[in-house]
């Protein structure tokens, strides 16, 4: 029987074989998924995405011992840029009051025209854009929410808790509203708030 015998420069080809098929494997994956592994990353890809300002997102349904099917959804971010100036918030905002799941009621949609959020509370105003009541089109409302965190229900309040209807006050201030006082049944939904951390004014 013959004795095989590697020497170093044996052993250094088999290492550099080894890594061209490796290096080989790679870019056959990535030509395979489409990426072009031939285009250097540009820096601003490897820079993380900034941090907005603030922010509320979500949708659930409000719990209620009734039949009463009750929707709040929320789509309000505040730019960075604009972290001191919270009227400058955008987005969009909804809510849906059925008698029953799929029954008469009224609903609005609008665009978010103010964000405050302080910890995982947040209050936000609107103006309504789209309704199925003609009264309150063009009116403002004011929306609160307190994020409690994973698996805790939120809280939900608005600016017409006081009148049991929304008025289409064009008169309420922005940022305006009653504090969190309903609670997102179970199981339908959740929100997320961004606290806002706005730059505190120095002593000159």
């Amino acid at each position: 029987m013959s004795r095989i015998t590697f020497t170093r420069n044996s052993t250094r080809a088999l290492a550099v074989s080894a890594a061209l098929l490796v290096t080989a494997g790679a870019a056959g994956v990535a030509a395979a998924s489409g990426e072009d592994v031939t285009r250097p990353v540009p820096a601003a890809e490897k820079q993380a995405k900034p941090r907005e300002a603030a922010a509320l997102t979500g949708s659930a349904k409000m719990f209620r011992k009734t039949t009463e099917d009750v929707t709040f959804t929320f789509d309000a971010h505040l730019a960075t840029k604009n972290v001191k100036r919270p009227d400058k918030a955008t987005g969009t905002f909804e809510f849906v009051h059925l008698e029953k799941p799929g029954g008469k009621g009224g609903w609005a949609k609008g665009r978010i025209d103010c964000l405050v959020t302080g910890g995982k509370v947040a209050t936000a105003t609107g103006i309504i854009t789209e309704t199925n009541i003609k009264k309150i089109d063009g009116g403002r409302v004011g929306f609160s929410v307190h994020d409690k965190g994973r698996g805790k229900l939120d809280r939900v309040g608005y600016s017409w808790a006081a009148t049991g209807r929304p008025t289409g006050d064009k008169k309420l201030t922005k940022c305006n509203s009653a504090a969190p006082f309903e609670t997102v049944r179970k199981g339908t939904g959740d929100f997320h708030v961004t606290p806002w951390n706005p730059p505190y004014p120095k002593n000159n």
